[in-house]
């Protein structure tokens, strides 16, 4: 992945000189040469501005994303995950369509494999796989999103303002932390826009199927009540 990045933003940079570009590698306290790998990457494009934030201890994947946008620096800001699975150059149309729906500084670009639901990549998974996906966006529909069809694709593109609004109104650092992220930005009436992207399985994921939909759907019970009851409140946007 850090590879076609790379390739992507470069090329991008020699086209449009006034295009810069930081990179943001956060490590979530792996035991394996995640780090090391990183830094030599970055030892390797010594000009460009690569940055690495490595934890201690593992915090989950929401706490890595919250932590990682209180450092970033740019306009845009581009949450992606890691191992591949998404097609980076596909943030050209991501940044197109949030330019077109931002308002006031305002506005995310979220990335979709909706489109992928009848694809042979989708349809030839488990049964038990496809009922879980198709239970667990029927809950999100009842108590959480609605108005999106993919609330958990790992390539989300926001502007520097909204980054700068919903990520220090987190609470959740888990698995289920994309949905707090959309709840904030609708209830605060940020523009939402979702992008269909390609996408691609990748194995080796350390999700456990079942335990974690469970756990994801109990994740977003607790914060759907917690907005209700009022026990989680939302900061309004500064100026």
């Amino acid at each position: 992945m850090m590879k076609e990045t790379l390739e992507f933003l470069n090329a991008r940079s020699q086209k449009d000189p006034s295009f810069t570009f930081e990179i943001l590698i956060v490590d979530d306290g792996s035991q394996d040469s995640t780090v090391r790998v990183a830094l030599e990457m970055a030892q390797l494009e010594a000009n460009k501005d690569i940055r690495v934030l490595s934890f201690e201890k593992n915090r989950g994947k929401g706490g890595a994303v919250i932590q990682g946008m209180h450092y970033t620096r740019g306009e845009y800001v581009l949450m992606v995950d890691a191992d591949g699975a998404t097609r980076f150059s596909d943030l050209d149309k991501m940044e197109v369509q949030l330019k077109k729906t931002e308002k006031d500084g305002l506005g995310i670009a979220v990335g979709s494999r909706a489109h992928l639901v009848q694809t042979d990549a989708v349809v030839k998974r488990s049964f038990i796989r496809n009922f879980l996906m198709h239970s667990f966006h029927k809950i999100v529909y009842i108590l959480g999103i609605r108005g999106i069809d993919d609330t958990q694709c790992g390539f989300k593109l926001f502007t520097r303002k909204t980054a700068r609004t919903i990520f220090p109104n987190m609470h959740v650092e888990g698995w289920i932390f994309d949905i707090e992220v959309l709840m904030i930005a609708q209830r605060l009436r940020i523009p939402i826009v979702e992008v269909p992207v390609a996408w691609q399985e990748i194995d080796g994921s350390k999700v456990s199927l079942m335990r974690d939909s469970i756990q994801m759907a109990l994740d977003l019970l607790i914060i759907r009540m917690n907005y209700i009851l009022g026990i989680w409140t939302t900061q309004p946007i500064s100026s």
